[in-house]
């Protein structure tokens, strides 16, 4: 992780879960850490926790689903930082409703979240990265329900658009070898994660009792996963990093 010291990462959904413990990490390893989200004082609280480690933490509040506010946020990175050397894409949201008589906004709010709103900040954030012709490395937080569907009821298009994460990060692995960049990807895929997302399914009937009972990863060990995907040599590119919590089929 040495080369990374100093460097310049945008985390989107900082402000709690797997974000929180991500930013914290990596403020812990030297780098500049750029938290996104919509809940300022979060990011806010999470700055002052932050304070006087090796790095720094800075919030930035923006809805990763309205494109004029990620605009401003990749930005905000430029104007002050000066340049982007990590993505790490890890809001995502699921929502408990059935594909039979689900709320077609539910719908689209699960899609612009963890699919439209990856795909443009990832655009961002290459496009900074690419004024630099130096290394750099974009994370996609995915899910191993973008690998494998289980038989959980009530999550609708959340297994698609994680399906949809998967693609992504191929595509973006064959944009960029076109081009010739040295800009490595990863998918980063977790099982069940104790976070506020997986809690707020606990009171839906059968599957929060299908979660309750589940053996479940913490944000920090997908944390140290990712500080394992970044400290590779540059000469190693980890595509797709699955981690399970001991326990689980």
């Amino acid at each position: 992780m040495e080369r990374w010291y100093g460097k310049v990462v945008v985390v989107t959904g900082a402000s709690a879960g797997i974000g929180a413990a991500i930013s914290a990490k990596l403020v812990e390893n030297g780098l500049q850490v750029v938290g996104l989200a919509r809940r300022l004082d979060k990011l806010q609280d999470l700055e002052t926790q932050l304070q006087n480690r090796p790095g720094k933490f800075h919030p930035v509040q923006a809805d990763i689903t309205n494109e004029d506010d990620l605009n401003r946020a990749f930005a905000w990175v430029k104007n002050n930082l000066g340049t982007l050397h990590i993505l790490v894409n890890n809001a995502g949201v699921a929502k408990p409703a059935t594909l039979l008589d689900g709320n077609t906004e539910l719908f689209k709010q699960v899609l612009e979240t963890n699919v439209l709103a990856l795909a443009v900040a990832t655009r961002e954030a290459v496009k900074i990265m690419r004024e630099n012709a130096e290394e750099g490395h974009v994370v996609h937080i995915n899910s191993t329900t973008g690998h494998r569907i289980p038989n959980v009821p009530l999550m609708n298009v959340y297994y698609a658009s994680k399906y949809a994460v998967t693609a992504l990060a191929e595509t973006l692995r064959m944009d960029l070898r076109r081009v010739g960049s040295k800009i490595r990807v990863t998918s980063l895929s977790p099982g069940l994660v104790e976070t506020d997302m997986v809690n707020d399914f606990l009171t839906a009937g059968v599957v929060g009792k299908l979660i309750e009972a589940a053996p479940k990863l913490h944000p920090e060990d997908i944390a140290n996963a990712l500080v394992y995907v970044l400290g590779t040599p540059p000469h190693v590119q980890i595509k797709e990093l699955i981690i399970s919590p001991t326990g689980s089929e």
